[in-house]
């Protein structure tokens, strides 16, 4: 059965993407069969993962408002068992035009019910925002995961999205669940990043992954050579990190 996770947090620059990304690229290398989905019109998931959005013809745009096959949609990318449905700029436009259409909020769960188990894991790389692009998300996951930054901050509007979560479980979702928080850009120099970290611990009860990413030049860099931090540098500390993440959401099944 496969299984769906929509990756989101209405926070920019909490490390989404790079989740995403590093996530997925260490499940598949695991023996996972995953799909990364990028619902972000920023489409950094795309691009981190080697593919030229210029160069695409069609993406997810195609799947939620024309409702193209994703057959026709899904590219490969540079790890073995990890295919990507990519985003597009034309996505920037799709909440405005989903606004009239028909199960609006439904629009990805109708796509991914055509895969027929094609994949064990989804990955959805959501956009910095609570909109109908995250709402589709959200109605088409079995669990949520929210990347959280080691920083001041870091709890402010979380409880928007919990509530957000548990309007969608309510109304569109019953089987919505938070699936983890992990902690990110965790800088062990620091008293404030383990302060942060065991308020989060408090206040999450229960739900935080063990695995802790810290801050990374690695990790920053590999974007930008369109490699997940497995190939890019696999000895780093940021994919010794996201290796043991992919480790403990296997073993959270």
């Amino acid at each position: 059965m496969v299984r769906v996770t929509a990756c989101t947090n209405q926070k920019g620059g909490v490390g989404k993407t790079t989740t995403v990304v590093n996530l997925a690229a260490f499940l598949a290398l695991y023996g996972t069969s995953t799909l990364v989905i990028d619902i972000d019109p920023q489409g950094n998931a795309t691009s981190g993962l080697g593919v030229d959005r210029r160069t695409l013809d069609r993406s997810v745009y195609e799947a939620l408002i024309d409702r193209t096959p994703l057959d026709e949609l899904i590219v490969g990318t540079s790890v073995d068992g990890l295919d990507l449905l990519p985003s597009a700029p034309a996505l920037s436009g799709a909440e405005v035009e989903l606004v009239d259409m028909s199960a609006r909020e439904r629009r990805l769960a109708a796509s991914l019910a055509e895969l027929n188990g094609r994949y064990d894991r989804v990955l959805i790389d959501c956009p910095p925002s609570l909109g109908l692009l995250t709402i589709n998300a959200l109605t088409a996951a079995d669990g949520v995961l929210i990347p959280l930054q080691t920083e001041y901050y870091a709890l402010e509007g979380l409880s928007q999205l919990v509530n957000t979560i548990r309007l969608v479980r309510e109304g569109l979702n019953p089987r919505l669940e938070i699936e983890g928080v992990l902690l990110t850009m965790y800088d062990a120099r620091t008293n404030l990043s383990a302060q942060v970290a065991a308020e989060v611990r408090r206040h999450m009860n229960g739900t935080v992954y063990d695995t802790v990413v810290p801050r990374s030049v690695r990790l920053s860099e590999a974007p930008s050579h369109g490699l997940p931090i497995a190939l890019y540098d696999p000895s780093s500390r940021g994919a010794i990190a996201y290796g043991a993440l992919a480790a403990e959401v296997s073993a959270r099944g």
